[in-house]
């Protein structure tokens, strides 16, 4: 049995969420979101709190149904206050900067590369070796966050490239003479 599908999501002040069949529209101060629920799940609105429930005891309509309420649960959070992931680039010479909807990264290439900001989400650069991604979905923050790490993955030895701030960099020693 799902732990996390038993818990109703709670709806917090100026958030409205409208359950239309199996749909839930979530709308907030930053935005709104909607996400239609799997065959496989019930969705109830009842005071303020947002319940989901399988059909059946099925493997399918059980692995739905946690997934479910924490869909609906990132949406409400979304709309009320957005999601971020900070970066930070370790490294002699990286540095990235903003050049209108335009992230460009110095990462130790012989070029620059250039990162365009994907609808709905914000890039702040407010020093030269930090980034921070914001926006009201979830997947859509994580995702950008992660293609900007892949550019230049942190490496063992000296630590250097993007990483995540709150990521720790497992160090190895270097070689012997």
């Amino acid at each position: 049995m799902s732990r996390i599908g038993k818990k109703p999501v709670a709806v917090p002040s100026g958030v409205t969420v409208t359950v239309d069949g199996q749909s839930v529209k979530a709308k907030g101060p930053k935005g709104e979101m909607t996400f239609v629920v799997s065959d496989l799940c019930r969705v109830a609105l009842n005071d303020n709190e947002v319940a989901v429930e399988p059909v059946d005891k099925s493997k399918p309509a059980r692995s739905a149904w946690g997934m479910s309420r924490t869909m609906i649960s990132n949406i409400v959070e979304g709309v009320s206050n957005e999601f971020k992931k900070e970066l930070e680039l370790v490294g002699v010479g990286y540095r990235a900067q903003m050049k209108g909807k335009t992230l460009s990264l110095a990462l130790g290439y012989s070029h620059d590369i250039n990162f365009e900001t994907p609808e709905g989400l914000a890039i702040v650069t407010p020093k030269p070796t930090e980034i921070i991604i914001s926006g009201i979905d979830k997947q859509k923050v994580g995702q950008a966050a992660a293609e900007i790490r892949a550019y230049r993955p942190p490496e063992p030895y000296k630590g250097k490239g993007v990483k995540y701030k709150d990521e720790f960099i497992f160090r190895k020693e270097g070689k012997k003479k």
